[in-house]
């Protein structure tokens, strides 16, 4: 009897999705329009009209890659096929991208409150977002959501009240002048916040199939498509809406890469709040003016603070999927007791702090944030053109070529004359290509070890091996008497739980089902081959049964899984389990209320012929 326990729970609709794209591809608004009118004045609307068009152009590109690779299509994941070397490339690329996304989120969103030293609060609240992650938060897909559509709505208010303004916006703008590679340098200068799409590629593995898939040939194209188009047609046309408007506003002067308006200096950072400040006061009067600034501050802050959260838990999860792939050291790819691990997590908070109070200006980040993103899109659409074995269209091969070559034309300029990029994306890919080379040795001196181990270890007892690896479970036999349906119980470690319920079983004559589950954010290829036998904690909890009917009566069934809910209710219904046994957890509220409560979930998941049981 097999068990599929590896596969993660495809629940990920559209709008979930869409509000993890939204999240980075939002934000880009709060500060692209000012950085903007620091490098090209009445003219940046041309340039954000141009910027808006590549966006398209590369969410075009994704919404094929989101077809071809239903089961992961970041870079990392797509590209290591072709090339181990690129691919991680590729990842370092990704991981310059989420660091400097960390930092100029956090700073953007302090920036837009307008408190004094927004570097210090930054930090902080980097710090703290950091030590929530500790404790896995749960269910950011739906608190995503619920950012995003408040944050949408005033956008759109924004907009209508910066129409009135058009006219004086089409007066105001000037053409682009001072020859192509002047304007070419301003375009590239603001070709930002694209990382999301690379978030969105990474979460096919997760999304809901379309009707008629299955997972054996799963396809997501709709949700994938659905999530893709509908941000990007606000992005495109709200962006562009605004960066037009922008230019009704008199008298702004770019100088000395910032932007000083009358009455107010230094406006580039929040630009947003000062449009809604003055077109809102424009048409309703002045109070009315500050209300809709700070709507803007408030609901952008929340916002930009969830694109913090993001970026840090997509940094946590890829070092840990490297490191289960070898490609980092082993210590990445420890879990503390919530499922999280510690060194990434660590990883991705101290170096964005670092790097917000060292640079503390949105215009220095701004240099070090494209070179990464732009980079890692440049390496997957690159390979994926290239890669003849995927049945691509002519026309989709034809532009995805065409933009992989512009985004590396574009990565060439940041590395020419961004030299604080060059530098910071060449220390990261150093860094991590020499952790690269320490966890190549660390892996083949275990394998070493472990060769001249079985040498002398004599080999398990065939009760103790034959046993599931990831995902699969032996065959019970029948016991002499079975009153009912089997009894599954979750457990994390021996104790009164798993007690009671090899004490059920035994006095109702039932099979018992014992499943360990071993939570990871992700899942990594090797995973699915792991056994039980392998996990040291796991191990433990199952040679407890012996002399209990351990392979006969009882059944031990490992899973590593990123949902243990999902996975529980799943392992039940194969099974026509008649009851499931849980172990209240000894936690405290605050914790509950940071993981969410897996009892809870697995109520919500259970068929309602299956019985739940909670041990206290």
């Amino acid at each position: 009897m097999e068990f599929s326990t590896t596969t993660r729970p495809r629940n990920v609709d559209w709008k979930r999705a869409a509000a993890i794209l939204y999240g980075d591809w939002g934000t880009s608004k709060a500060y692209v329009i000012g950085l903007a009118f620091a490098v090209a004045g009445y003219s940046s609307p041309w340039l954000i009209g141009g910027m808006c068009l590549l966006t398209a152009l590369v969410g075009f590109n994704y919404m094929t890659i989101c077809r071809h690779y239903p089961n992961g299509g970041g870079v990392y994941a797509s590209v290591r096929h072709r090339s181990e070397i690129i691919s991680i490339v590729g990842a370092f690329l990704l991981v310059a991208d989420y660091i400097v996304t960390a930092a100029v989120s956090a700073l953007s969103a302090f920036l837009y409150l307008g408190v004094p030293h927004p570097e210090l609060f930054a930090a902080a609240s980097i710090a703290v977002i950091g030590a929530l992650n500790y404790f896995g938060p749960k269910h950011t897909g739906g608190a995503a959501v619920l950012v995003a559509v408040p944050t949408a709505i005033v956008v759109i208010l924004l907009g209508i009240l910066a129409i009135p303004h058009l006219g004086d916006a089409f007066t105001h703008t000037q053409p682009l002048h001072d020859g192509f590679f002047h304007n070419w340098n301003a375009f590239v200068a603001i070709v930002l916040a694209l990382s999301g799409v690379e978030a969105i590629a990474n979460s096919t593995g997760v999304m809901l199939l379309n009707p008629g898939s299955t997972l054996e040939k799963p396809n997501v194209s709709k949700t994938a498509n659905k999530a893709i188009i509908i941000v990007m047609l606000e992005v495109c046309v709200f962006t562009a809406l605004l960066g037009l408007a922008m230019a009704a506003l008199p008298g702004m002067v770019a100088a000395h890469g910032d932007v000083n308006a009358p009455g107010a200096e230094g406006v580039r950072d929040y630009m947003l709040r000062y449009m809604a400040q003055i077109f809102g006061g424009n048409l309703f009067g002045p109070v009315f003016g500050h209300i809709a600034a700070w709507t803007i501050s408030i609901v952008f802050g929340v916002l930009l603070l969830s694109a913090v959260n993001t970026a840090i838990v997509a940094l946590s999860g890829i070092s840990f999927l490297m490191a289960r792939d070898h490609e980092l050291p082993p210590i990445f790819a420890k879990l503390n007791s919530f499922g999280v691990p510690n060194a990434g997590l660590f990883f991705a908070v101290l170096v964005p702090v670092a790097l917000v109070i060292a640079v503390s200006d949105m215009s220095g980040l701004a240099d070090l944030y494209a070179v990464g993103v732009v980079g890692a899109i440049a390496v997957n659409l690159g390979a994926t053109s290239t890669d003849w074995k995927l049945k691509l269209k002519l026309f989709e091969r034809g532009v995805m070529l065409i933009t992989a070559l512009i985004m590396t034309a574009i990565e060439f300029s940041l590395f020419i004359d961004k030299p604080n990029a060059r530098i910071f994306t060449l220390i990261v890919l150093a860094i991590g290509l020499i952790m690269r080379g320490l966890a190549k040795e660390s892996a083949e001196r275990k394998a070493k070890a472990l060769a001249a181990a079985r040498h002398v270890t004599p080999h398990l007892s065939e009760a103790s091996s034959a046993s599931i690896g990831t995902g699969t479970a032996i065959a019970p036999t029948p016991p002499a008497q079975r009153y009912s349906g089997p009894i599954l119980t979750a457990v994390r470690g021996a104790g009164r739980t798993l007690d009671f319920a090899v004490k059920e079983a035994a006095e109702n004559g039932q099979p018992l089902y014992v499943l360990f589950v071993r939570e990871q954010p992700v899942i990594a290829p090797g995973d699915r081959r792991r056994k039980w036998t392998e996990d040291t904690q796991a191990r433990e909890t199952f040679e407890s049964l012996r002399g209990k009917g351990l392979g006969e009566t009882i059944i031990p069934c490992y899973a590593v899984s990123d949902a243990p809910a999902h996975t529980i209710a799943d392992l039940a219904s194969t099974i026509g389990a008649e009851r499931v046994l849980l172990g209240a957890p000894q936690r405290s509220s605050l914790i509950h209320m940071l993981r969410g409560n897996i009892i809870r979930e697995v109520a919500s998941l259970l068929p309602d012929d299956i019985t739940l049981l909670v041990c206290v």
